[in-house]
C-alpha cells in the first residue's frame, strides 16, 4: 500500500523519546499562593477556565475534536497537550496552526538536535544566544500503521531542510495520512544525520508513557549550545 507514493508501513517500537521543557513536570505554580490543598483546588478550577488543553479537552479546539484526547492513563496530560497546543503562528513539519501532534525519535541524540535547531532559532530571531533550558525524557511506544519516509528521495519537498518548502508540503501529506486514518509518518530527521523521527497525528497512538532522564541545553553566546545530562 502507498499514499502519495509512500509506502505504508506496520511498525512496532517499544520505546521512543521525546523532549519536553522540565517546567512542565513541576508542581502547579499556584501551590505558594494557596495555605490548603482545597484553595488549591478552587485556585486550580479558575485557572483551567483558561487552560487552552483543558478547554480543548471539554469542547476540542481547531480541528481537534475533545473526544480524541486521551483520559485515565499514565501521563495523559502530556499526550493531550501535544495536540492542543498547536502554534498558530509557527506550523510544524507535519502539524498546522489548529492541532498539535506527537513529535518523537528513537533516539535522545536526535531529540537533542531538533529541539536546540527549534530553540536556536528563536534565540536568532531575539537577537541574543543566551538562554539555559532543561529538557525531560518522555518515552512512550508506537505501532500501527504509518507512512514511511525512510527511504524517500531527500529532495522530497516535505523533507526540505527549507521550511518554507518543507511544512506546507509536510503538512499536506499529514492531512492525507489523517484522512486514511494511519497513526502518523515515521521519517529521517531532518536536523540530525542518520536520525529517525516519528510523528503520531493522533492522540490514542501514544502509548505507555514514562518519564526518562533530564537534559540542560546552554546557550553562553554561541549558536551551538553546551548539553548536559543532568539525571537518567
Amino acid at each position: 500500500m502507498h499514499l502519495d507514493g509512500f509506502p505504508i508501513v506496520r511498525a512496532a517500537f517499544a520505546r521512543t523519546v521525546r523532549l519536553v521543557t522540565s517546567a512542565r513536570l513541576r508542581a502547579s505554580v499556584l501551590r505558594a499562593l494557596v495555605d490548603s490543598d482545597e484553595e488549591l483546588a478552587a485556585l486550580s478550577e479558575i485557572e483551567g477556565a483558561t487552560s487552552a488543553r483543558l478547554i480543548a479537552q471539554e469542547r476540542g479546539a481547531g480541528n481537534i475534536a475533545a473526544g480524541e484526547f486521551v483520559h485515565g492513563v499514565p501521563h495523559a496530560l502530556f499526550v493531550n497537550a501535544s495536540f492542543a497546543y498547536a502554534k498558530p503562528l509557527e506550523p510544524n513539519r507535519f502539524n498546522g496552526p489548529d492541532r498539535g501532534a506527537w513529535y518523537a525519535a528513537l533516539d535522545v541524540r536526535t531529540c537533542l538536535d531538533e529541539v536546540a535547531f527549534h530553540m536556536t532559532e528563536f534565540l536568532e530571531r531575539s537577537g541574543e544566544f543566551r538562554a539555559t533550558v532543561d529538557y525531560a525524557e518522555m518515552f512512550a511506544s508506537l505501532a500501527g500503521e504509518y507512512v514511511d519516509l525512510r527511504e524517500a528521495d531527500p529532495a522530497s519537498p516535505c523533507l526540505s531542510r527549507d521550511k518554507a518548502v518543507g511544512y506546507p508540503a509536510g503538512n499536506a501529506l499529514a492531512d492525507a495520512v489523517r484522512a486514511r486514518g494511519l497513526n502518523g509518518i515515521i521519517y529521517p530527521s531532518v536536523r540530525h544525520q542518520g536520525g529517525t523521527c516519528i510523528v503520531a497525528l493522533w492522540p490514542h497512538a501514544v502509548q505507555s508513557v514514562a518519564q526518562g532522564g533530564l537534559y540542560r541545553l546552554t546557550w553562553e553566546g554561541s549558536a551551538v549550545p553546551r548539553v548536559e545530562t543532568l539525571a537518567d
